[in-house]
């Protein structure tokens, strides 16, 4: 999972986690203002009967709010974890908890009073404000109190009610900074009123007095937290580290912004606030909220590659991940359906922006990877050598690029590395044909250059760490990973070809010496094709091995091939069983020798003339081309035999060993045996009639072989 919150070179920390201090108050409405005016305009006795204010009461009260000590401050005081005082009241508490009627110990207090005392914080005169609402109330009840009066009185409640609002949001903006009894109180006066709500809902209302009821404090109070969400989140980050868009950085700062706040709500404020606040969630969806419409309008806006992948990481995976699951908040917001930052249409909108740029950045790397190498080609620079192999980098790089694309999908979700994983392994094979192309451009082009042939080598190389790391990063069927690496087989079988070229044309006067000496020294003859075979090995030491004993293998499919060609010359007739006998013992002496050396002893020793020290192969390289081994001793078994009914048996079963022996390689061995009549010969050459229809080989032989 891709964390943001860790290991960031650069990233401050987030100044401030939920720090209140700053945040405006809510601005006061002219009517409110004028109610506030015409209440200090009005003395007690408009408002209840005369009553003396009771003695001992204390003219000020001390302020204990402490002045914000700074972002910072406020930060480090939240994650010191101080303890709690053992006696800081809790909402559990019966001195604390909301009432359901007020419970006056002495008589009201006057308006002004009550204004004074409010204007200073007092919040434990609530109590009195509702009382004087509900005296009101009985009094439009009761009846004989004339509408104007009513009218006045209920403007004097309600501008103390604007007061007590202000002061109760004041201090539930910013809960952090007052003293754990003033939270206390602030939070019960929005339970009472909460209350009274319910009371006064569906209650008959003077009809001279206006409906004022429900307040809906709650209500406001998740406005208020609205506010403080847009402020904390809309808050410029401190620096913008280098290399980083601006984008990126916002990303970064509300993520970190919103996960630390929530930490703090969980730790701190869920254990003070009544459980019909809900106040984890509140919070939770008000962040969430302004999170979103922040991503929003940004989705509007042409968005570059980068930042195109930075939304989809934070909205897809980031978010819901390191934020909404991380361990603190991941419990707590179980039941808290928050939903996406954007809408699913948005999401799908900007994934394929992703999937477009991202496959055509990998188009590009791919394609100019593959134009360095050629190059490095084509200034004859050497390859690398690795473990005695001659290496190049070109399939590391391809298949990292390929690698970055599919990681940055995966990490957005598992279905969009689904979606590029087809999208890519398509550009891969497009790669793979033009690297097939650009080899055999240079192979064309480039034969007098000086490192051409260890460039080919490591060529081929590649082809063998293409393969493995396609099948270790992709779980694809064989088939479909048999047709994406088609290229790099023809990139192979060219690369031998070429590798194989002068060994083969070395070879070639050597073949014709069996048909001009008249198979009269065969085993002289083939002594020396070994050894000019010996000499080519060591070459093709810097070969892996696994593509060195596929080498060796085209050297023995090569020295079978062309001895059978040696054999179907015509040029050789036998007329007497005696010297057919003999030359099948020749054959059987010449097939033993190729054998064994393609399979059992052919050692690969430094080469005296190479300047880089080729890596010293293996006593045996192991040819596994076991199919060749029936090839020349059942042909020396046809010619040795004199029945016509055993030949018949010898030469379907050969045909069922290589499907593409025709009837004309048959003719052209059956002529050898210069005592065989001809209508032994037809009769012998129809039983390949019985085998038609046999599949093609998998591996051809005959078919490599012209006869007249």
């Amino acid at each position: 999972m891709v964390t943001f919150f860790q290991g960031l070179p650069g990233q401050q920390s987030v100044p401030g986690t939920l720090d209140f201090a700053g945040s405006p108050q809510k601005p006061r409405s002219i009517s409110e203002a004028e109610s506030e005016t015409s209440m200090s305009e009005a003395s007690s006795e408009d408002l209840m009967p005369s009553q003396e204010a009771p003695d001992g009461e204390e003219e000020s009260v001390k302020k204990k709010e402490k002045k914000s000590k700074g972002l910072v401050n406020m930060f480090s005081v939240f994650t010191k974890g101080k303890k709690k005082k053992k006696d800081q009241p809790r909402l559990s508490d019966p001195e604390v908890q909301p009432k359901s009627r007020p419970e006056l110990d002495g008589p009201l207090s006057t308006v002004e009073e009550l204004k004074e005392a409010l204007e200073r914080g007092r919040l434990e005169v609530a109590w009195q404000v509702l009382a004087l609402e509900r005296q009101l109330e009985a009094a439009a009840a009761a009846g004989g109190t004339s509408d104007e009066e009513l009218v006045w009185r209920q403007s004097k409640v309600e501008a103390l009610y604007v007061l007590l609002r202000d002061q109760v949001l004041g201090v539930l903006r910013r809960p952090l900074e007052v003293a754990p009894e003033r939270l206390s109180q602030a939070l019960a006066v929005v339970s009472q009123e909460e209350l009274e709500d319910r009371r006064a809902s569906g209650g008959p209302l003077a009809a001279a007095l206006e409906a004022t009821r429900p307040r809906r404090w709650l209500q406001l109070w998740r406005g208020v937290v609205a506010e403080v969400a847009a402020e904390r989140l809309d808050a410029q980050p401190a620096t913008v580290p280098e290399g980083r868009s601006e984008a990126e950085s916002r990303f970064l700062h509300m993520g970190r912004t919103m996960k630390e706040d929530l930490e703090v709500v969980v730790e701190r404020l869920k254990p003070l606030f009544p459980d019909e606040f809900n106040v984890v969630h509140t919070y939770a969806e008000r962040y969430h909220e302004h999170f979103a419409s922040h991503l929003c309008t940004l989705a509007q806006f042409e968005l570059c590659e980068r930042d195109t992948y930075l939304l989809l990481l934070w909205v897809q995976n980031l978010y819901p991940n390191d934020i909404l699951n991380s361990p603190k908040l991941a419990q707590e917001l179980q039941s808290v359906r928050l939903g996406s930052l954007l809408p699913p249409k948005q999401i799908r909108l900007l994934e394929a922006m992703f999937l477009s740029n991202e496959v055509s950045n990998v188009k590009l790397l791919m394609t100019r990877a593959l134009e360095l190498e050629s190059q490095r080609w084509a200034q004859d620079v050497a390859p690398q050598s690795l473990d005695g192999h001659c290496h190049s980098e070109l399939a590391i790089d391809i298949l990292q690029i390929i690698s970055q694309g599919q990681t940055k999908a995966e990490n957005i979700t598992s279905d969009v590395g689904m979606q590029i994983k087809q999208l890519l392994l398509v550009e891969l094979a497009a790669l793979l044909r033009s690297y097939q192309r650009t080899f055999d451009e240079f192979l064309e082009k480039s034969k007098l250059l000086r490192n051409y042939r260890v460039n080919i080598i490591a060529n081929i190389n590649n082809c063998l760490s293409f393969r493995t790391s396609v099948e270790q990063r992709w779980q694809i069927p064989h088939d479909s990973l048999n047709r994406l690496v088609e290229p790099l087989k023809d990139l192979k079988a060219h690369g031998f070809d070429t590798l194989l070229q002068s060994l083969f044309s070395d070879l070639k006067p050597l073949f014709k010496k069996f048909t001009q000496t008249r198979w009269a020294k065969p085993v002289e003859t083939l002594e020396e094709i070994i050894r000019t075979v010996s000499v080519s090995l060591p070459e093709f030491s810097e070969l892996q091995d696994c593509f060195r004993e596929e080498l060796i293998e085209a050297v023995h499919l090569h020295l079978v091939k062309e001895y059978i060609i040696r054999l179907s010359k015509r040029r050789l007739v036998l007329k007497t069983a005696e010297q057919q006998q003999q030359l099948a013992r020749h054959i059987l002496a010449n097939a033993d020798a190729i054998q064994h050396f393609c399979t059992e002893s052919v050692s690969a020793p430094t080469h005296p003339k190479s300047p880089r020290q080729p890596h010293q192969a293996s006593p045996s390289l192991g040819s596994s081309a076991t199919w060749l081994h029936p090839a020349l001793p059942t042909i020396a078994e046809i010619i040795r035999l004199q029945d016509p009914s055993a030949i018949k048996i010898e030469v379907a079963t050969y045909a069922t060993w290589y499907p593409d022996f025709s009837k004309g390689h048959l003719n052209a061995i059956l002529a050898i045996k210069g005592n065989l009549p001809s209508s032994d010969v037809r009769s012998i050459r129809n039983i390949l009639d019985i085998n038609t229809g046999v599949q093609e080989p998998s591996r051809p032989l005959f078919s490599l072989i012209k006869v007249a």
